[in-house]
């Protein structure tokens, strides 16, 4: 499957150029989905990766389909996972990785750093 393959080449990408990949296709029970949860060590930053795997830009780029339910559900996972941390703290952002695959052609890889931000304000709540 070409997403499935999009994001392990993303993951791999990732990795080689300053993430650390701490999770993959994050679903929480509460909804919502993550599909590459990593921390870039540059910047020290958590951040919940988009990838958009296409094999033509013909019609649009890949990031054009993150759309603002697309980017909801991500925050929603976003949200998931800041909850289950232990320090609040923390500074996160949402990229998006562009995958284009075009047969007979090496894949083109490219990273949006900080693509949107979370669609509703959000405050951390600590749990009693």
């Amino acid at each position: 499957m070409l997403g499935r393959l999009g994001e392990k080449l993303a993951a791999k990408h990732l990795s080689r150029n300053g993430y650390k990949v701490i999770y993959r296709n994050f679903r929480p029970r509460g909804g919502g989905e993550v599909d590459i949860v990593c921390r870039d060590k540059t910047a020290d930053t958590l951040a919940f990766v988009e990838v958009k795997t296409r094999s033509s830009n013909e019609f649009a780029d890949p990031a054009s389909a993150v759309n603002r339910e697309k980017r909801e559900l991500i925050a929603r996972g976003a949200r998931a996972w800041l909850h289950m941390l232990d320090n609040p703290d923390i500074f996160f952002r949402f990229d998006i990785v562009e995958v284009l695959m075009v047969p007979e052609e090496k894949p083109e890889i490219n990273v949006i750093k900080s693509a949107f931000t979370m669609p509703k304000p959000f405050h951390y709540a600590a749990q009693s």
